[in-house]
């Protein structure tokens, strides 16, 4: 017996239906729940394994070894970010990025061969083959003016560790971040320090007065990053009441630079400022050497001034010599943090960290923190994140107040905790020679050689 017919509310059919409309329901319930819960989720917390950033860089030609070096620097800080250490960093507390499910750094390395259309077109290829969530580099400021152009086009964030033309920061670019301090900082210190000694306030050094140390001349490579040193060089030596005698760009590939030599013979002039890379450096000091050049003080802008290369190539020659630099050996003993991630850096790379690898280290160790606070590779999630972003100075191997980026004003992304030394080269106890610290004042590790001992 039937107790409905097949279409009524007891028959088969109908209680198909019936039920069949209730999953229905419950499964619209539960994707909206589902929906829900995932507007308020990071989109890619859970999805994402790997977190990609493209770092460019001199790794082949004349800058091989300083590539190399930069390197070593960037691939230790993604080491100790992808591993739990026994560090007093944050970013060695977690294997991975922790907001974002662990997901690892990786890095993926070009070569820019210090050519700015080639780093623009690496850059291109690193955010649309490689998909890449950002970009690190590059240490040519020529070159890092091309990649973050192409950077700010596409919307990628870029994060600049180690070039320090000013005009990097001016552009009021949305995308672009820099941690090291810039040239106008650097070059201001060495005047600072040329006003220390003719106030007296130099370590081991006696009053100067301005007419043994008022004249300088300069020769700077002809880049971005050397014209803009060489044009903060004449700005302050008006703003410090010293006389510029010279002041000439040049090609950082020349194979012979007795002409210029010979303009800062024929100026002669009491103090002789350089910006030069490895090779153009090394060239200057020797073709100095061989006219017998003289200068009571002689300072190079960091890079070329400050890699293992310039020691080894020109020995004794380079006692006296002064560099602006963010790192030096002697550093460990002001932060214990830079000696024990300094120490793990030689073991890597052989040297020790010098002011390019240290800040390419930090670099890293910035992108580190941003995503973590960011939790998204999303790219306004990490440009939100490194607006708000403040690194406390004691976790980072350069002597620096800290890290935290300027969100208004004339130099958007400039970070502004950054500060610099300058190092004299002087002899060791043991017979080597190796950079003292003899600015800022309170951080001297030796008395100043002065005036420079001739060739």
């Amino acid at each position: 017996m039937e107790l409905s017919s097949p279409g009524g509310i007891f028959g088969i059919s109908g209680f198909l239906q019936f039920t069949h409309k209730g999953a229905i329901m419950n499964l619209r319930k539960l994707l909206m729940a589902s929906a829900l819960l995932l507007a308020f989720l990071p989109w890619d917390a859970f999805a994402v394994k790997e977190i990609r950033i493209g770092v460019i860089y001199p790794l082949s030609g004349n800058f091989a070894a300083v590539g190399r070096q930069i390197r070593a620097g960037t691939e230790l800080a993604a080491e100790i970010a992808n591993n739990v250490m026994d560090l007093e960093m944050t970013m060695a507390k977690n294997k991975g990025i922790k907001s974002m499910g662990g997901a690892r750094i990786k890095l993926i390395y070009k070569d820019h061969e210090a050519n700015p259309t080639l780093g623009a077109d690496l850059a291109k290829k690193l955010i649309l083959d490689d998909k890449v969530h950002g970009l690190m580099g590059s240490y040519h400021s020529s070159v890092t003016k091309t990649i973050s152009a192409v950077a700010e086009q596409y919307g990628v964030p870029m994060i600049n560790g180690t070039s320090t033309s000013p005009a990097l920061t001016k552009r009021g670019f949305k995308w672009f971040w820099r941690t090291t301090p810039h040239d106008k900082w650097f070059t201001k210190d060495l005047f600072e320090l040329i006003k220390g000694l003719h106030e007296g306030k130099v370590r081991g050094v006696g009053a100067v007065s301005k007419s043994d140390l008022g004249k300088i001349s300069a020769a700077c490579e002809k880049t971005e990053w050397g014209s803009h040193v060489c044009a903060l060089i004449k700005g302050f030596a008006g703003e410090y009441g010293m006389e510029l005698r010279k002041s000439m760009l040049y090609s950082a590939k020349s194979a012979d630079l007795s002409s210029e030599v010979r303009s800062l013979k024929n100026s002669r002039p009491d103090a002789m400022l350089f910006a030069a890379y490895t090779s153009d450096a090394i060239l200057m000091m020797k073709t100095l050497k061989a006219q017998k050049v003289y200068a009571k003080l002689i300072w190079g802008q960091n890079a070329g001034f400050q890699k293992p290369e310039f020691v080894k190539a020109l020995g004794g020659a380079t006692i006296g010599v002064l560099t602006r630099t963010v790192f030096l050996p002697k550093v460990v003993e002001i932060k214990p943090i830079a000696g024990v991630v300094n120490k793990m850096y030689r073991e890597r790379a052989g040297v020790d960290f010098n002011g390019a690898s240290a800040r390419a280290f930090t670099g890293v160790q910035t992108w580190v923190h941003v995503l973590e606070s960011a939790g998204s590779t999303s790219p306004a999630a990490i440009q939100s994140a490194a607006k708000r972003l403040h690194i406390s100075g004691d976790e980072l191997v350069v002597p620096w107040a800290g890290i935290k980026f300027a969100a208004t004003g004339e130099e958007i992304g400039q970070n502004t905790l950054g500060s610099g030394l300058v190092g004299q080269y002087q002899k060791q106890s043991d017979g080597s020679i190796a950079l003292e610290i003899v600015y800022p004042f309170d951080l001297a590790s030796a008395d100043m050689i002065y005036p420079l001992p001739s060739f």
